[in-house]
């Protein structure tokens, strides 16, 4: 008879399984392997690059698929390679019409979005989109961009990277500066005359002194000393 020391040991270690399925549980998994390797083979090149989010829903459904008959005695590994092929089956099919028909093109795979244009944030683009300005900005530093009058244009990929065009140094313009901390002395009150940017989407205009008013692109009435630095690569 197993005392509470044995009991507790076995629940800790195998659950409510015996420990011979440990046996059963290696063979399946080494069935699973070869059926994921056959199936990613199938799927071609497309399917294991950087992922779109229908090929991220595949390799979810698939990975669950393959992840529940390796440890449940219940469930069949010939249940699982049927779940296998109606997934690449229905993979196949979407991608035959992905690339036959736009619609289903833009469906599945996203279209991709217009962020920032002649150093302004295109705002209604931008609101569209579940990136936040902090993040963005973070991904326009790492590509050591300070101020936004350096860009071009940015645009958001299908994949969520971000590209970026820049203006040539003779013709990068006055912009909002993007750096940590130059932001935060918003100013409803111009006290020294110049270049200054909207906090908000980003528009530059020339300020007199006195009160700054609103933006003309967008109507928020703070703002921040421009810059016009050139990009340092």
């Amino acid at each position: 008879m197993l005392n509470f020391s044995d009991l507790f040991n076995k629940e800790l270690l195998i659950g409510n399984e015996e420990w011979n399925f440990l046996g059963i549980i290696v063979l399946r998994t080494l069935v699973m392997f070869i059926v994921i390797i056959v199936a990613i083979k199938i799927l071609g090149k497309r399917g294991v690059k950087q992922l779109s989010i229908f090929e991220l829903v595949v390799i979810i459904g698939l990975g669950s698929a393959a992840g529940d008959p390796m440890l449940y005695r219940e469930i069949g590994v010939v249940s699982a390679a049927l779940v296998f092929a109606v997934v690449i089956l229905t993979y196949r099919i979407i991608t035959y019409l992905i690339g036959r028909h736009r619609f289903f093109e833009n469906f599945f795979e996203g279209t991709s979005t217009c962020l920032i244009k002649n150093g302004e944030f295109a705002v209604k683009n931008f609101e569209k989109e579940a990136l936040g300005t902090e993040e963005l900005l973070s991904s326009l530093r790492e590509k050591s961009i300070s101020q936004l009058g350096q860009i071009e244009m940015a645009i958001e990929e299908i994949s969520g990277e971000i590209s970026v065009f820049f203006y040539e140094d003779e013709n990068v313009k006055y912009g909002l500066p993007i750096l940590p901390g130059s932001l935060t002395h918003k100013s409803k009150q111009i006290e020294k005359e110049g270049h200054f940017a909207c906090t908000f989407c980003g528009h530059t205009e020339f300020k007199t002194l006195g009160p700054a008013g609103k933006c003309t692109v967008c109507g928020h009435d703070e703002w921040v000393e421009a810059s016009n630095k050139k990009r340092v690569s």
